[in-house]
């Protein structure tokens, strides 16, 4: 078996896939079905035994691959044992601790204190709490923010790795947004052992206790945090160069700049900033060509460059993409040392075995799927391919002028070299004797270029085919611009990391020295900064796609195996498998599969953004609108890096991507408040919007933003005003209000300026309130007879504040169900107990996105179907006393 470590690679993440369906532990319990599934492995592995002692290899190797099935299925049921009793999500699922008021939270720092563009960030590694006049013990790790007062505010007095704190804070979940396709944060952070987060709202409330005795993991986090401050002390008059070097060097991405980050990310460059295997690589041969350069012994700079790999692993903190490269590396050292060069795959394989061993879940991580679909496209496909056309020409260009070589290359390629002497000798016909050398070597070195050159343009392309699938499903983006602007960012990024390093090395030891390098470096990023951008300045050179289906995303894993199997094994079918995969490539780019909608329902649904708005309508023909894209809640200060999430980008468009959607025909705005219009951008971006509907013009710089935006697309921008009406495709459409010319402009925004739409299908009636207070309610009401405002569901305004909802008009709207859309745990305690009590009075059906997630209402314009993201509560309203307590996790979803 050439892959020997790829097949049982395969075999033990096999074993994990079906480990995780619990069969055996949910038939027999988890003790019991855990000891049957070690039993059968075992019994497997004792047979294996026994039929190699007979000789029968075969039937022992395939015996062998079942054995590795079972022990990733045994793996995959060991890590999925609950939490322990005293983990802080085990106390707090068990009621035995709670959230709802600050509480004196007792640690160890994980790390130095980190400065951030709006303050400070400290991780606790958690060992006590005081709850209710007791001291709990726990386990967890929970994220402090400290917002400082000022840009040039003073980092925290006295705190290092390892000291002991106590911190008076009101923790929480980390917030995530409760709709389909959306971002999971609190799982991404569980993964890196943060699972709570707080603000501290004063220094007097955190004490430092003792510091930890001394130890390599603090050492290395103070050493990590130094470092982080020479970048910024070695580079002080570009903060966005040195912003770039933190990430590319240490892993910290706080300071990039979202422009900046977007360029990367439209330029397919991005890899540049997370440091994985391209960062791992460059550091590995820098440190080869210096062992070699010293003339170390084998074993030495062997030794020498593991050591160096163990250090960088843990100066970037121990990250999943780091460990794996810094292992594939290993393994590839450890041949050398061993006089053994092992196929690419194979290293790769045996990397993945090691990290699975441990942490066998890692297998769903998007993160390690990409990092060895990487690794897989490189060995199994590129790697091959250029070792049968470039390579050989490479190695033909090493001592050409030797004409004894030529024998131990194949015939084109010693063809070649005599091609390269007959141009020599023609060269020198033409050239001073003193000039024919430097000419020669000119253009073999010229040549030699040429061919690293094709060589990153090759890998890059068959990375950007290869992985195009998973990039569209996590990152729904396709990236024309890769292959190319790739050929500038690797050079330079396998430049920059080594250099950047062995200016921080300086730096520790002689500053005059790394102030001098920090010149090139600065240029050289500022050059990287330059690339990138102008490639990113071609619009069409990257588009946002939905996720392709499951199916053919396996349609096309299944083509690339093919194809890596007929490039090895030099199949006359490899162009036909390269056309095929190249076939199902374009389909998933095109994305020609319509959007899954419900034909003749006209469909609202209440996206769960946190603290803001965001709904969409489908009509009965499968048209849609999109009103508002929710936003921070909590701003900065103007010219301040805000990193927190944007939900257009984090919520609403992953949840259009994962029904399929690419177009949006109308788009509205409420009102230029942020928690309204703050998602907006991402999704004039992202999206190819029809229309852009505004109620009222306001003197606000991101409303003005969003319609210059929006006129650079030429998306056509239309304001709406009470009393225009429009059919919707057979649903009657009306503007209730604002009552206001268009050319009129109002300073600032407010929410009376709020866009409220009427919308009537059959017999059912929708009425969308955005954030109307009472004021305009009461205008509202004055000016609608009869029963011209009744409607079946209303989307309350004002994320249900006492200002708005008002018993008259509510009496007016005699509403069947409201919908509420808040932020969990938002600081403004919306919804108001009062609104509650006025929709519980008037027998109206709550829900709201804060507790039951995305909500979707559907009509035939005679029944109504309603279902949340978790289940929804019970059809008889809620009492304001209830309301905290969430719903039952057991009830199921009413369809009625």
């Amino acid at each position: 078996m050439k892959l020997p470590a790829a097949a049982l690679a395969a075999s033990f993440a096999g074993g994990i896939v079906l480990g995780s369906q619990h069969f055996f532990l949910s038939r027999f319990g988890a003790a019991s079905g855990l000891f049957i599934l070690f039993l059968i492995t075992l019994c497997a592995l004792l047979t294996g035994l026994a039929l190699t002692w007979r000789n029968a290899l075969r039937s022992a190797g395939l015996l062998a691959l079942f054995s590795w099935v079972l022990l990733g299925a045994v793996a995959a049921s060991v890590s999925h044992q609950p939490l322990p009793e005293g983990h802080l999500l085990s106390l707090l699922k068990s009621k035995r601790l709670e959230l709802s008021s600050p509480l004196r939270w007792h640690g160890r720092l994980r790390e130095e204190p980190r400065r951030l563009a709006w303050g400070y960030g400290m991780d606790v590694d958690l060992k006590q709490v005081e709850f209710r006049g007791a001291l709990i013990p726990l386990t967890g790790g929970l994220r402090l923010t400290s917002v400082a007062e000022g840009p040039d505010a003073p980092p925290l007095p006295a705190l290092h790795a390892g000291d002991e704190v106590a911190v008076i804070a009101r923790a929480r979940l980390p917030s995530v947004f409760r709709d389909d396709g959306a971002f999971d944060r609190r799982s991404y952070l569980a993964e890196q052992g943060i699972h709570a987060i707080a603000t501290l709202r004063a220094a007097e409330l955190l004490e430092r206790g003792p510091p930890a005795p001394p130890s390599a993991r603090y050492l290395l986090a103070r050493l990590r945090g130094h470092l982080r401050d020479t970048l910024d002390t070695l580079i002080p008059a570009s903060p966005e160069r040195a912003a770039i070097l933190r990430a590319m060097l240490l892993g910290d991405r706080s300071f990039v700049d979202r422009d900046a980050s977007r360029n990367f990310q439209l330029t397919g460059t991005y890899h540049v900033l997370v440091v994985a295997g391209l960062h791992v690589t460059a550091i590995a041969v820098f440190l080869f060509w210096g062992a070699r350069l010293l003339r170390l012994p084998r074993v030495l700079a062997s030794l020498a460059i593991l050591a160096a790999l163990a250090a960088y692993v843990g100066i970037v903190e121990q990250r999943p993409p780091v460990v794996r490269a810094a292992l594939m590396a290993g393994v590839v050292v450890l041949g050398r040392l061993l006089f053994r060069r092992l196929d690419l795959l194979n290293s790769a394989a045996l990397a993945a075995l090691l990290i699975l061993f441990f942490r066998p879940l890692a297998l769903f991580d998007p993160s390690f799927q990409l990092s060895f679909l990487a690794m897989a496209c490189i060995g199994g496909i590129a790697a091959p391919w250029l070792e049968r056309t470039a390579e050989p020409y490479v190695r033909a260009l090493r001592g050409w002028r030797d004409v004894t070589r030529d024998l131990s290359h194949e015939p084109r390629q010693a063809q070649y070299r005599i091609d390269l002497r007959a141009a020599a000798s023609w060269l020198a016909v033409r050239f001073p004797p003193e000039k024919t050398r430097l000419a020669e070597n000119a253009a073999v070195g010229l040549l030699s270029f040429s061919f690293r050159v094709w060589e990153i343009f090759v890998l890059s392309l068959v990375l950007q085919i290869g992985m195009l699938p998973m990039m569209a499903q996590q990152f729904h983006r396709v990236t024309l611009a890769g292959p190319f602007s790739n050929l500038f960012a690797v050079p330079l990024t396998a430049i920059l990391v080594p250099l950047g390093f062995l200016t921080l090395g300086a730096a520790l030891v002689l500053r005059p020295i790394a102030v001098f390098l920090a010149h090139p470096l600065a240029w050289l990023t500022a050059l990287l900064l330059r690339v990138v951008s102008w490639f990113a300045h071609f619009p069409r050179w990257s588009y946002r796609i939905p996720g392709p289906p499951l199916a053919l995303v396996i349609l096309f894993l299944a083509l690339l195996f093919v194809l890596a199997a007929t490039i090895r094994l030099r199949s006359r079918w490899a162009p036909l498998a390269a056309a095929a995969l190249l076939a199902c490539a374009v389909v998933i780019s095109v994305h020609p599969f319509a959007p899954r909608t419900v034909p003749g329902k006209l469909e609202l649904t209440a996206l769960d953004v946190g603290q803001g708005d965001s709904l969409l309508l489908v009509s009965p023909l499968g048209r849609t609108m999109l009103i508002d894209s929710g936003g921070a809640f909590t701003g900065f200060r103007p010219g301040e890096t805000h990193a927190g999430p944007d939900p257009g980008e984090d919520a609403v468009s992953p949840y259009l991507w994962s029904r399929g959607f690419q177009r949006l025909d109308i788009v509205a705005l409420t009102h230029a408040h942020q928690d309204h219009i703050g998602g907006l951008t991402a999704i004039l971006e992202n999206f190819r919007v029809g229309r852009l509907w505004i109620g009222r013009e306001v003197s606000s710089l991101s409303q003005a933003a969003l319609e210059a935006l929006a006129r650079s697309r030429h998306i056509p921008i239309e304001h709406e005003r009470r009393g225009q009406t429009t059919d919707w495709d057979s649903v009657h459409l009306q503007v209730l209000w604002p009552d206001i010319a268009p050319e009129e402009t109002a300073a600032p925004p407010k929410n009376n300026d709020s866009l409220v739409l009427r919308l009537a299908y059959g017999k059912r009636i929708f009425l969308l309130a955005g954030d109307a207070e009472k004021q305009a309610e009461r205008e509202i009401a004055a000016e609608s007879p009869g029963d011209a405002l009744r409607a079946d569901v209303l989307k309350v305004g004002h994320h249900g504040s006492k200002n708005s909802t008002m018993e008259e008009f509510l009496g007016r709207v005699k509403p069947q169900i409201a919908l509420i859309s808040a932020g969990e745990e938002n600081p403004y305690g919306h919804p108001s107990r009062e609104v509650l009590e006025r929709l519980e009075r008037a027998g109206v059906r709550v829900l709201r996105t804060d507790r039951d997630g995305a909500i979707h209402v559907l009509t035939d314009g005679e029944d109504l179907e309603i279902s949340c993201f978790t289940p929804c509560p019970q059809t008889a309203p809620e009492s304001p006393s209830r309301q905290a307590e969430g719903p039952d996790e057991h009830q199921q979803p009413q369809n009625k």
